[in-house]
């Protein structure tokens, strides 16, 4: 059996050829990331196997979940953690655990399609990411994992369709900004109920900020909450503490146990509004990317990813492609990993020279020539962008004083513009943008030229506020008349905390954004607060 490779061998791999980054050294590197998350040497020789029937306690407490579906391949997930805010979870720190899981057609597993087993590293905080290959396209499975006497939840999953498959109708969900103090989850409860193919994460699954019982919004029993959850995330550690507290919220794991999830993130899961190796605070860049690193490797152990996200150090390729038939392709985005600084210090500003520089880049030259690339490649009929900022201008006043977020596209112009442009020489008819970040629901045209309402539309962009961050939330929030007239491409805008569901169709896509009352009190009913179309070939969301 061999080892998994230490988190400290993947670090000088990284550091090798991190000079442009102003990184440490790759002995400096290794060892102080070693020190900073307490892994073990380098060279470590293969774990021991831990004999399951020596577990007395669940390990399933975190749930079960999916994501990434293929035509072909579902990626399944799980967590062995009988006491998750423990350094092992409550599992020896040096044996790796033995994990069956099965794949079935019914939930009962009646009609038994496949299984298997794989091992639970301790290097990989004992997750478990099972690729499975070789099922049939566009079918609903379920799946579980055994562990010893223990049995986990049952979980349901679902292939995407075939290439070429000329499917006509795709459910869909987006969902974001999850901050666990704030609010209960109720809007994973009811999200887990809805009919969806496919669900979008776009990213703040987790705060970095402390937690403890003395504040927030969830009613918390003096001493529930551990002590570890106390600050601010910094170590490996502290960042799968932090999943550990969200993962175990059970509307969260219903949500995760009903639908496939397809995951990206935006800032707060390593640290606010951080641009590339810039930190928020002044941090040296070598020290932030310590911090990176350890946030990025807890990310993927704690998210339903392929083996191609696994994070090489400070670095993650998470952007990727997902097809579902000849209706719509899915470029998924990192706006965050390759971004330029925010201008003229982040936050509102008056637009000018630093903002509209040319060379100003949110995404990296790379990631954008390989989304014009696919867009140029693509034959579906709708092309979707799951991403994490606002797209399309926002106006903070109808008045030649208006100010613009530094952080969205709206600090990066330029970058807005080729993407734009890549879209339109591409042949792109049918755009559809699928925003998180700004804990509201919106709905916006994406013009050709936000300073005139009368140019050509070129596509649209759906934004799903918050499922608990910000606290309840308002209808219709105190600048809700201002930003309508400041921004006439704006056509929906909602302060309530919820989702958004889309259906993409052969004729017209359908969003409904869906709201619940209260995130203060658990069990709110949800409502839908607005459904809007846009037609195929004629791009533009009108009332539904």
């Amino acid at each position: 059996m061999t080892a998994a490779p230490t988190y400290v061998d993947e670090l000088r791999d990284a550091a090798s050829h991190l000079g442009r980054r102003r990184f440490l050294t790759v002995t400096g590197a290794a060892a102080a990331l070693a020190f900073a998350v307490n892994l073990p040497a380098v060279g470590t020789a293969a774990a021991a196997e831990f004999d399951p029937r020596r577990i007395t306690e669940n390990p399933f407490t975190l749930g079960v979940a999916s994501g990434d579906p293929l035509p072909g391949s579902v990626l399944l997930w799980t967590r062995l953690a009988p006491r998750p805010y423990e350094s092992s979870g409550g599992l020896p720190t040096g044996n790796r655990v033995a994990v069956r899981w099965e794949l079935a057609h019914d939930e009962r597993f009646t009609r038994g399609l496949r299984r298997g087993t794989v091992d639970a590293h301790p290097e990989f905080a004992h997750t478990v990411h099972v690729e499975v290959e070789h099922l049939a396209p566009g079918r609903v499975y379920f799946y579980r994992f055994r562990v010893g006497a223990w049995t986990s939840p049952v979980g349901r999953t679902r292939t995407a369709p075939a290439p070429g498959a000329r499917n006509s109708a795709l459910r869909l969900a987006a969902v974001s900004c999850q901050a666990y103090p704030d609010g209960y989850f109720t809007a994973h409860r009811h999200l887990a109920r809805e009919d969806l193919d496919v669900v979008f994460h776009l990213g703040d699954y987790i705060y970095e900020y402390p937690v403890d019982s003395s504040g927030g919004n969830r009613r918390y029993k003096p001493g529930t909450l551990p002590d570890v959850l106390g600050h601010e995330t910094l170590t490996l550690d502290d960042y799968r503490f932090r999943y550990a507290l969200y993962k175990s919220d059970p509307d969260l794991m219903a949500a995760h146990a009903a639908h496939p999830f397809v995951v990206t993130w935006d800032d707060h899961e390593t640290e606010d509004n951080y641009a590339d190796d810039v930190p928020q605070n002044d941090v040296p860049p070598a020290e932030f990317l310590i911090r990176r690193a350890a946030a990025y490797r807890a990310y993927w152990e704690n998210q339903p990813l392929r083996r191609p996200q696994r994070p090489q150090g400070p670095d993650m390729r998470l952007y990727r492609r997902l097809r579902f038939g000849r209706l719509a392709q899915f470029d998924v985005l990192d706006t965050r990993q390759y971004r330029s600084d925010q201008a003229y210090g982040d936050g509102w500003q008056v637009p000018g020279p630093l903002s509209e520089d040319p060379r100003r880049t949110l995404t990296g030259a790379t990631q954008e020539r390989w989304l014009i690339d696919g867009w140029r490649a693509s034959d579906a009929l709708w092309n979707v962008l799951p991403q994490q900022v606002m797209f399309a201008e926002r106006r903070t006043l109808p008045t030649a004083a208006y100010k613009l977020s530094m952080d969205a596209w709206d600090g990066y112009p330029a970058s807005r513009q080729r993407v734009l442009a890549g879209a339109a020489a591409a042949g792109v008819d049918n755009l559809m943008v699928l925003t998180g970040d700004v804990h509201v629901s919106f709905g916006l045209d994406i013009k050709a030229d936000f300073r005139d309402p009368a140019s050509r539309t070129l596509g649209t962009e759906i934004v799903t506020t918050s499922v608990s961050s910000g606290g309840n939330g308002a209808d219709r929030p105190g600048n809700h008349a201002t930003l309508m007239q400041a921004n006439p491409h704006m056509r929906f805008y909602n302060g309530r905390r919820g989702y958004a569901k889309v259906t993409l169709g052969l004729d017209h896509a359908r969003a409904d954004f869906r709201t619940v009352s209260s995130v203060t009190n658990p069990g709110a009913p949800v409502t839908t607060a607005a459904s809007f179309v846009t037609e195929a070939g004629r791009p533009g969301l009108k009332p539904a």
